[in-house]
């Protein structure tokens, strides 16, 4: 008997939580920002600021979205161009039609996003999963990057996540494109932050809202399906270019302790620790984060 009831208590259980996509048309409502295709995708962009300035690119991390970056855009519009977008398979960009989310799709996609938008230069500034990216890309393509910002970036092996393998798929997130609680977003995205309390219902909602974007999470599962991490240093001793390592000395999803191995193998790094803020520390505070930014992308500091 007891078989029956768990499954009848699961599927009652399952249909309590349902959520399914939001509309397009209300999100898009709700989102604003414009729209460009790229090699087949059709990507959610915010470029601002002067159009002959110095451009900055910024490159959100997992599950996130370009909304993320809107204090520090506004801020750095006055002096650069500054472009974001929402990564595909997140936000309102949505699924890759290809299913291709690949480090290499992505960098390829920011590499023809350029190209339209007529940026032969830019500096980079990646938080995560954007972090990584960025670093890819700068090893790439040295001759279009002039600087790099590295926001806890990701890379290096940690627990569930080994060189060569692909990390398996907890079950709870395979029940992600059906169930999606609130509660239980807010409980990962508090962990980003030093003080959970900082974590705004308005940040809350925006992240439930553009989570339910139509494919999203199918997207989601598809990416962490396709994750390989490479062993980083090769590809990191061979970038040249500037970069300001950021690291949030609360982080409790990627350690700072991080930070010494990308002093160890990004031969141009420079670390500015940020005491009691956490993974997103442009969310909990804009202000005091960006300092160190706006000073490194002036060229005042090394």
């Amino acid at each position: 008997m007891i078989a029956p009831i768990l499954a009848v208590a699961t599927v009652a259980l399952s249909l309590v939580l349902y959520a399914p996509d939001k509309p397009r048309a209300e999100l898009e409502a709700a989102y604003p920002g414009a729209y460009r295709m790229v090699d087949g995708v059709r990507l959610r962009l915010r470029d601002t600021g002067p159009r002959d300035a110095p451009a900055v690119i910024l490159l959100h991390g997992f599950g996130s979205s370009l909304d993320t970056w809107e204090p520090w855009a506004t801020s750095l519009s006055a002096h650069y161009r500054v472009i974001r977008f929402d990564l595909p398979g997140f936000g309102l960009t949505g699924p890759d039609p290809t299913g291709d989310y690949t480090d290499a799709r992505e960098i390829q996609i920011l590499v023809d996003l350029m190209d339209q938008l007529g940026v032969a230069r830019a500096s980079l500034v990646g938080n995560s999963l954007g972090g990584r990216i960025a670093w890819n890309f700068a090893a790439q393509h040295p001759r279009r990057v002039s600087r790099m910002v590295l926001v806890s970036p990701d890379g290096f092996a940690s627990a569930g996540f080994e060189y060569d393998k692909t990390p398996e798929t907890p079950l709870m997130m395979r029940a992600l494109p059906y169930v999606t609680p609130r509660s239980l977003l807010r409980e990962t995205l508090a962990a980003a932050y030093a003080r959970p309390e900082g974590l705004s219902e308005t940040t809350l909602t925006r992240y439930h809202d553009l989570m339910l974007a139509p494919g999203v999470r199918e997207a989601i599962l598809a990416r962490m399906e396709q994750v390989m991490l490479r062993d980083p240093a090769p590809t990191l001793a061979h970038i040249q270019v500037p970069t300001l390592l950021l690291w949030g000395e609360k982080d409790a999803m990627i350690p700072i302790g991080n930070a010494t191995d990308y002093l160890r193998d990004l031969p141009h790094a420079t670390l500015v620790r940020l005491p009691n803020l956490g993974h997103v520390p442009f969310e909990e505070d804009p202000a005091a984060s960006l300092v160190p930014v706006q000073k490194f992308l002036a060229g005042k500091m090394p």
